[in-house]
């Protein structure tokens, strides 16, 4: 299923945890380290985001950001600073690969890598622990597409 990014910054709020510079080689050029595999990335500033980089606010709210992320309150999205060279953990990154939302839009569950819910919702809880073990043994794209109509089912929303 492809995945897109709904830039609500969750992911990033807490990769400064991850993500270190460990030293700065011009202006806008950056030496980031995982701080669990050690792997360092260079990473420039994105020329239009040049002036953004430079409001710290983020880290009053969510002082674990990466530190190349920043949010937006007027669109109340979140941007990542050096999207065109962040690092290769970030480029392969899918927060979930189905979302599942109430009639409102609200999301209530995602579908996470390996077949692993993470739910807000009791009732969503509720269907996954009722039905997952029979979809287990499907294949990937046919496992998504029976997860989704499973949901939708019970009258959630699903964005893939």
């Amino acid at each position: 299923m492809t995945f897109f990014c709904t830039q609500c910054g969750e992911c990033c709020t807490t990769l400064g945890l991850v993500h270190v510079i460990v030293q700065q080689n011009k202006d806008n050029e950056f030496v980031l380290q995982n701080e669990y595999t050690g792997h360092q990335s260079i990473v420039t500033v994105d020329p239009d985001k040049h002036e953004f980089f430079l409001d710290q606010s983020i880290f009053e709210i969510h002082p674990d950001s990466c530190p190349f992320f920043r949010f937006r309150e007027n669109d109340k999205k979140g941007y990542c600073t050096c999207h065109l060279t962040r690092p290769p953990i970030c480029r392969d990154y899918n927060c979930w690969r189905i979302l599942i939302q109430n009639s409102t839009g609200s999301r209530v569950g995602r579908v996470m890598g390996w077949r692993h819910l993470c739910a807000e919702d009791e009732h969503v809880k509720t269907i996954w622990s009722k039905h997952a073990q029979e979809l287990s043994s499907l294949p990937d794209e046919e496992w998504d597409r029976s997860v989704v109509r499973l949901f939708q089912s019970y009258g959630y929303r699903i964005v893939v």
